[in-house]
């Protein structure tokens, strides 16, 4: 499975119609959305006890780098076609209900069909500092699994698309993106004194 990964955000609710919000790159593979999310997850328990989850595609990227460093609450709105909830700042959501579900120890493999599908706004492109971002909470994301060289090393790269084309809300999710990088740290720190 080497396609085309789409950095998106999956809400989901649980079995008792508790929200989470989490991103998640996802594949496109005719006319499904393939979701790999790692375990544990609570995306994963979310979609077996539902069997719906909602796609969202967001350009605000504070929620992938608030999600990261545990901001996690985002204004949700109610779907319509399948029980769930989706981003209030979502340019487009897609409604999905669980079709196939292949388990594997690491990453099992969940086709959704798209029950619906909604535009919200007008996509106008993006910005270097919005692709800085998505990648710094990948980064964040992994920190444990990560050396320290390769994080700083690709931090100070990201840096210079913030430093040359990010907004106000671009500066605010790298604010988040770095903190947790020095927290990460500090408890590292504390663990190897």
């Amino acid at each position: 499975m080497n396609d085309v990964i789409f950095e998106t955000v999956v809400s989901t609710v649980s079995a008792r119609g508790v929200p989470h919000v989490a991103p998640m790159g996802v594949r496109y593979r005719d006319g499904a959305v393939v979701l790999m999310p790692f375990k544990p997850s609570g995306t994963l328990d979310n979609v077996l006890a539902t069997e719906r989850a909602v796609l969202n595609i967001v350009t605000d990227t504070r929620v992938f780098a608030g999600c990261v460093t545990g901001r996690r609450m985002w204004p949700l709105v109610a779907t319509e076609h399948v029980a769930g909830v989706r981003l209030d700042a979502a340019l487009r959501h897609l409604e999905l209900r669980l079709a196939d579900h292949h388990d594997d120890a690491q990453r099992p493999v969940l086709t959704m069909s798209v029950v619906h599908a909604t535009d919200h706004g007008v996509f106008a492109g993006f910005n270097r500092a919005q692709a800085a971002v998505v990648e710094g909470a990948i980064l964040v994301s992994r920190l444990p699994m990560l050396p320290r060289e390769k994080v700083d090393a690709e931090m100070a790269y990201l840096q210079i698309a913030i430093d040359k084309t990010a907004g106000p809300h671009e500066h605010e999710a790298w604010d988040w993106l770095k903190q947790a990088v020095a927290q990460h740290r500090a408890r590292a720190g504390e663990e190897a004194g």
